[in-house]
């Protein structure tokens, strides 16, 4: 009896732990803006923008474990529908970002669609949505009606309606709004019928199909769905900075950039792509910042530390703090040997 009401307390007190940490950390994201300086809450804004790509990802690679190595390509579009909706006919951004993400949706569905229908899999697939990125890249590189390699500068039109403000708080918030949800989504994800059927996907698809699962149907959904919410961090970045160019939008550094929190952070975890952006994203700008002249050191520095987690952390950081908590709660709830 003891021993039972000892592992209540002591889940009582994890839980009221938990509750606390949640709490200071919701008071350090509102309070953040007020208090940081310029330069600050710009590494802020990049910590929330590549967070909320690396989950945007998740879905379909850390969930449904199809990795696509040219999510860049959805990115892309989703930032030059919105920047020449707004450029050549004073679309406002809000509603051009949810007509690139429904371009972006439907192109992954038809993407998802070809491979998926002629038995693409494994590296296979990441090769063809790297291919279909860099088909994107040159085609935005030599037409001329969306910039061709000059690529699309945004006119200054500050002002809620064209996503563009003086200072960085309105930007802190919208795109910490997109991290809120994006988040959430990805919780009520977890929790559904559909969820476990992307993770049944990911763990075996020849078992998921044997239990009745229509794999197809749920891949191009998670792709679909990816797609979407990558075109939508498009469009923030475009209005962030004003500018948009084929290099950019569809280059292959977008993917990576997609890509590198998920992993360190952990793929197919709920916060994996916030705590890899939280490591990832200040290291970079600090290392840029004090070795300038030395171009390409972020990115040996990002390689060392993607090594040491793939040796020493293969399921990411937040893979292993929940592996741990796994082993806490199972012997936590292990009846005690008799002598």
């Amino acid at each position: 009896m003891s021993e039972v009401l000892s592992a209540e307390v002591k889940a009582s007190r994890r839980s009221i732990g938990v509750f606390l940490l949640a709490g200071l950390a919701l008071g350090i994201v509102v309070a953040f803006p007020f208090v940081a300086s310029p330069y600050a809450l710009r590494v802020g804004i990049l910590i929330a923008y590549y967070a909320y790509l690396g989950q945007a990802w998740n879905i379909l690679g850390g969930y449904t474990g199809q990795f696509s190595f040219g999510h860049a390509a959805f990115f892309g579009l989703g930032a030059y529908t919105s920047s020449l909706l707004f450029a050549k006919l004073g679309v406002t951004p809000w509603i051009g970002m949810l007509a690139g993400a429904v371009a972006a949706a439907t192109m992954g569905a038809f993407i998802g669609l070809l491979c998926f229908r002629y038995g693409l899999r494994g590296p296979y697939f990441s090769l063809a949505t790297l291919a279909f990125a860099e088909i994107l890249r040159v085609i935005a590189l030599n037409w001329r009606a969306v910039g061709g390699a000059m690529g699309v500068l945004l006119p200054l039109r500050e002002s809620f309606w064209a996503m563009q403000f003086p200072e960085g708080p309105p930007y802190y918030a919208i795109i910490m709004t997109m991290l809120a949800g994006i988040t959430m989504l990805t919780y009520l994800l977890e929790q559904s019928r559909v969820g476990a059927y992307f993770v049944a996907i990911r763990e075996s698809e020849d078992a998921a199909e044997a239990i009745g699962v229509d794999t197809m149907r749920y891949k191009v959904l998670a792709m679909a769905l990816s797609s979407g919410l990558t075109a939508l961090g498009g469009t923030f970045y475009a209005q962030y900075f004003s500018y948009i160019d084929p290099n950019l939008a569809f280059g292959i550094d977008v993917s990576v950039a997609v890509l590198l929190p998920v992993i360190i952070g952990g793929v197919g975890t709920l916060f994996g792509p916030i705590a890899g952006s939280l490591i990832l994203t200040p290291l970079g700008e600090v290392t840029r910042r004090l070795l300038g002249g030395y171009r390409g050191v972020h990115l040996m520095l990002f390689g060392a530390i993607l090594v040491a987690v793939i040796l020493f952390l293969p399921h990411g950081i937040a893979g292993a703090i929940q592996e741990r908590q796994r082993i806490g709660r199972r012997f936590s709830h292990d009846p005690p040997r008799s002598s």
